[in-house]
């Protein structure tokens, strides 16, 4: 080979690990000045976590929470639902917060389609699930609120604590930890996350005046307004055309009203919250 192009390859090849050399001192300096500093406490909260990645707590995956908690002072300890009290204990200590005493929360669906005898308004034989049917002209229930009852939410659930009885989800409340996976899911917006210890609810979401309610379910609530009116505690509103209930006013209040509310309801449907935590076998019992 010739000696003159040998001399120019090596010197290429020379020239070109310079290059690489001062390229690779380069990016290090530039990640040694720019490089973000990383608490040691948030790799602490991470092994206490859960794991679970369900995004209850609000943000995205355990490791956006871990490091919300440990830099932001305004994020609780306790939003970790699936780790419960003992997760929230271990990371107020890890971060020096205090607890906020965020009641424990599930999930429930504000619908009684079943036992108000809601009717089909077609037969639905497309994709079998809730968002597929809701496409097709809102779905095939009569009421345009009611659970579609394909079973999306059961999909969504991370813990396995919905399953569905007579095309209906029930959930298991030992197993359901609030992390609002199946709310986000559902698209009639018919499950909502509830404080465990509420007093009472309403599990219906028409938004319909009383007459079309009353033409399409037999326990439908129909925005009388006889619950606020007789809510001492003052803790019953309509928003949105829904009755709404500030849990926390209602147990502030005490248990003196003795469910005044559930007394006056003329549809039955404003109900202590045990209701909403009613078996596979009682969903049977009125289908």
């Amino acid at each position: 080979m010739d000696p003159v192009l040998v001399k120019l390859a090596l010197g290429g090849i020379a020239f070109l690990v310079c290059i690489g050399l001062l390229f690779g001192i380069g990016l290090a300096l530039a990640a040694q000045k720019f490089a973000v500093e990383t608490n040691p406490k948030v790799e602490e909260v991470l092994e206490v976590l859960a794991g679970a990645q369900c995004g209850g707590c609000g943000y995205a995956g355990c490791e956006g929470y871990a490091e919300a908690v440990v830099n932001d002072p305004e994020v609780s300890p306790d939003l970790c639902f699936p780790g419960k009290a003992a997760v929230a204990e271990a990371v107020a200590e890890i971060t020096g917060k205090k607890l906020s005493g965020a009641a424990n929360m599930v999930a429930a669906v504000r619908c009684s389609r079943i036992e108000g005898k809601v009717g089909q308004k077609y037969k639905y034989l497309g994709y079998q699930t809730c968002a597929g049917a809701n496409l097709a002209f809102g779905g095939p229930q009569e009421c345009a609120y009611a659970c579609l009852g394909f079973g999306d939410c059961v999909a969504a659930c991370p813990f396995g604590a919905i399953t569905l009885e007579n095309s209906f989800p029930v959930i298991d409340v030992e197993k359901c930890v609030g992390c609002g996976s199946c709310v986000r899911t559902c698209p009639k917006n018919v499950i909502e996350i509830t404080p465990s210890s509420a007093r009472v609810w309403v599990p219906c979401s028409t938004k319909d005046p009383g007459k079309a309610v009353r033409s399409v379910c037999e326990v439908g609530c129909i925005t009388c307004k006889m619950c606020i009116k007789a809510c001492p505690a003052g803790a019953v509103r309509v928003e949105g055309d829904l009755i709404r209930i500030d849990h926390k006013k209602c147990a502030d209040y005490g248990v003196e009203c003795k469910e005044i509310c559930v007394e006056k309801c003329p549809r039955n449907i404003f109900r202590p919250f045990e209701a909403a935590v009613k078996k596979a076998e009682q969903v049977e019992a009125v289908a």
